[in-house]
């Protein structure tokens, strides 16, 4: 019995829910097909691969590494697709690009409209959600091109970086906490720190730029958007780091939030694109880069 392309696409998604009933959903198939599949995949191995347990589905150390090796067939499999797509000319086939919400609203507006003037034949699907499931999707074929901030540390992508955006400290108008002196990030009092979520690499991010932190003394809001961060700010609940991307494309009222740059060298990130080296569509991926580094999103350096 021969493995399948859809067993090994049945079971990462598998893997990526531990749970048969989401991984279906996932796949877009019914319970019982994934799970016939499956259990098809492991009479062709000849070995367990997924344990049974009461809340969904574990992973056995076997599971693990077909999963892995399963992600790379499954990559080169999706090349080879593109590949035979864009043989005559990428710019007139698909582009699946992946994106962050910290950068997606703020870059996305200027960068979409800028490739279908410049590449006007190119179909481009968006997908936006946070960092280690676009690296997933990338890494198993979903996607053809994510931006991000970089590094992702994955061998198996080339990554290319494409501006830096900087980092500034919102800080309420009035109150306590206006009077706040910080001349770099690492003097942020814990507690006054307004964070996004956890799985945020912006999250990430700002904790790096602000030293070392106690965690358990940070507010909790489970926040999952800049601009609710920044109405916190304005409400006087808290204090920020956000970047120079979000900020040049948002209004902000003055006279409930300050912002300050601080002393350099200033806290950052670097905002880039990262595809496949296995990818047939690296030629364009390198025109992309190009495209957004000569739009220079933040168009005017945010006052402060």
């Amino acid at each position: 019995m021969r493995i399948t392309l859809r067993q090994l696409r049945y079971l990462d998604a598998l893997a990526a829910e531990g749970h048969f009933g989401r991984a279906a959903d996932r796949a877009s198939v019914s319970q019982p097909a994934l799970s016939a599949q499956i259990r098809e995949l492991e009479d062709a191995l000849g070995c367990q691969l997924v344990e049974r347990v009461s809340s969904g589905a574990r992973l056995t150390p076997a599971g693990v590494a077909v999963v892995e090796r399963g992600r790379r067939i499954l990559a080169e499999a999706a090349d080879l697709e593109a590949y035979a797509r864009v043989a005559a000319d990428p710019t007139k086939g698909s582009l699946r690009l992946g994106i962050i919400p910290s950068i997606g609203p703020y870059l996305l507006p200027k960068l979409l409209p800028a490739l279908d003037q410049v590449f006007p034949a190119l179909k481009v699907s968006v997908r936006e959600t946070v960092t280690a499931t676009l690296v997933g999707e990338l890494q198993d074929g979903g996607l053809d091109l994510v931006i991000a901030s970089l590094p992702l540390d994955d061998p198996s992508f080339r990554e290319m970086s494409v501006f830096t955006d900087a980092f500034l400290l919102a800080m309420p108008a009035a109150g306590p906490l206006s009077l706040g002196v910080f001349d770099s990030a690492a003097e942020i009092p814990t507690e006054a720190l307004l964070l996004l979520e956890d799985g945020h690499c912006l999250r990430d991010q700002t904790l790096a730029s602000c030293g070392a932190l106690d965690a358990r003394r940070l507010t909790r809001a489970g926040v999952t958007s800049l601009a609710t961060i920044l109405q916190l700010v304005a409400a006087g609940q808290g204090v920020t780091l956000l970047p120079e991307l979000f900020l040049a494309a948002t209004p902000l009222d003055a006279g409930r939030v300050r912002l300050r740059r601080f002393h350099a060298p200033e806290p950052h990130r670097t905002v880039g694109l990262a595809w496949r080296k296995s990818s047939p569509l690296s030629g364009l991926c390198e025109q992309i880069a190009d495209l957004i580094a000569e739009m220079k999103p933040a168009v005017e350096r945010v006052p402060a």
